[in-house]
């Protein structure tokens, strides 16, 4: 069985995904079918690890809306860690950060509480 390209940690229905250095045209499409499987096995909570990723281009983005989409449908959060600043930046242009809460470290996007019935931050 061919290694996981975003290992998971499963953490009770929350579960943390760490995505590659780089997400782009060669590796977005698994990227996204291994972050939507993760929303099908039933987590309330997933937050894509892009703390270690340099680079993100437009399929990269593409994947994560997908995801969005996906996890919004199952009434999950889709929660993103973000802190190079190319990331950001890629985010910022096409406006992905104003549609998903982003969190400079793992530990931040697990602390912060969410709505796991609405889909939603708590509040």
């Amino acid at each position: 069985m061919p290694e996981e390209l975003c290992p998971v940690l499963w953490i009770g229905r929350v579960a943390v995904a760490t995505l590659p250095a780089e997400v782009d045209l060669t590796n977005a499409d698994p990227v996204r079918d291994e972050l939507l499987s993760v929303v099908s096995q039933g987590a309330a909570l997933l937050v894509a690890d892009l703390s270690m990723t340099t680079f993100c281009d437009s399929t990269g983005v593409s994947a994560l809306v997908r995801t969005l989409r996906q996890a919004s449908a199952h009434e999950a959060v889709l929660r993103l860690v973000v802190n190079t600043p190319s990331v950001q930046r890629v985010l910022s242009i096409t406006g992905v950060d104003r549609q998903l809460e982003v969190f400079p470290s793992v530990s931040a996007a697990l602390a912060a509480p969410y709505d796991q019935v609405g889909g939603g931050p708590a509040g």
